[in-house]
């Protein structure tokens, strides 16, 4: 952006856009000079940064409107000056229309753009975006005139849509912010948010081979079952196993590899 903001002695009422958007004569007439100058002309540049500084009170003017809604009022500036550029560059005033008319829509829809599309933790369908403006309106506009915070059916009533999609845009606006895992959640502080949730458990990546080591160990005879429950169930090692059968360990050895290769066998079949 070529453009920097620079301090102007215009003043700028806070009342209305409308006068906001009424800095001097010179400021309109640099549109009409900008309008006149053919494209590739080496002042163009120039005028067109004069322009734009000359209008900026209306892009300040149109932020503050929209802060104090979790955005940095600078970066609501930054982006109401981005929707100023865009008006000028696209401005034509053979139309008919006024500068301030043609650019308080753009700058404003830019406004909104942004936290459309900047502000959201987690995206949700642009209707829901601009249900829950609309749904915020209302609670201000209504909590005003009612003298009380209002109800589902008053906001449903007053924006002529139905209950169901009032609780719909009030749901999806929980998607706004996010809360921290590290937010406190005790009395004491601590817990943190993060702690309440569950964690990964690797004994779901063997519960279908559990499920299937029964069957299959029911095709083993009650020795080699035996054998199998001493060794990993009892963590015997071979040679305790032995004492306990009454054979000797090398036996043992050669029939805990015949168990398992049968395990092997059976389970692979039935995977299959």
């Amino acid at each position: 952006m070529t453009v920097t903001e620079t301090k102007t002695k215009t003043a700028v009422p806070s009342s209305t856009a409308a006068s906001a958007a009424a800095p001097a004569d010179s400021a309109a007439e640099l549109l009409s000079a900008l309008a006149a100058m053919p494209a590739g002309h080496p002042s163009r540049a120039s005028l067109r940064d004069r322009a734009i500084e000359a209008w900026l009170p209306l892009a300040r003017h149109l932020a503050h409107r929209y802060s104090g809604r979790g955005e940095p009022t600078d970066d609501l500036i930054q982006t109401a000056t981005v929707g100023l550029i865009k008006a000028v560059d696209k401005f034509d005033p053979e139309r008919g229309v006024d500068f301030a008319g043609y650019a308080i829509p753009t700058i404003i829809g830019e406004i909104k753009r942004h936290f459309r599309d900047r502000t959201w933790s987690v995206r949700v369908p642009r209707r829901l975006q601009e249900l829950r403006l609309a749904i915020t309106e209302a609670n201000s506009t209504l909590t005003h005139s009612l003298g009380r915070s209002p109800t589902v059916p008053d906001i449903a009533a007053h924006l002529g849509i139905t209950e169901e999609e009032v609780l719909e845009g009030l749901e999806g606006a929980r998607a706004y912010n996010a809360t921290s895992l590290s937010t406190p959640i005790s009395a004491d502080g601590n817990t943190e948010l993060g702690d309440t949730l569950g964690g990964e458990d690797h004994e779901y990546e063997i519960a279908e081979t559990r499920v299937a080591l029964g069957p299959a160990l029911a095709t083993l005879d009650e020795r080699e079952q035996k054998i199998l429950t001493l060794r990993f169930y009892g963590n015997l090692t071979q040679s305790q196993i032995a004492d306990q059968i009454g054979i000797s360990q090398m036996h043992v050895s050669r029939l805990l590899t015949k168990a398992l290769t049968k395990l092997r066998g059976q389970l692979a079949a039935d995977s299959l």
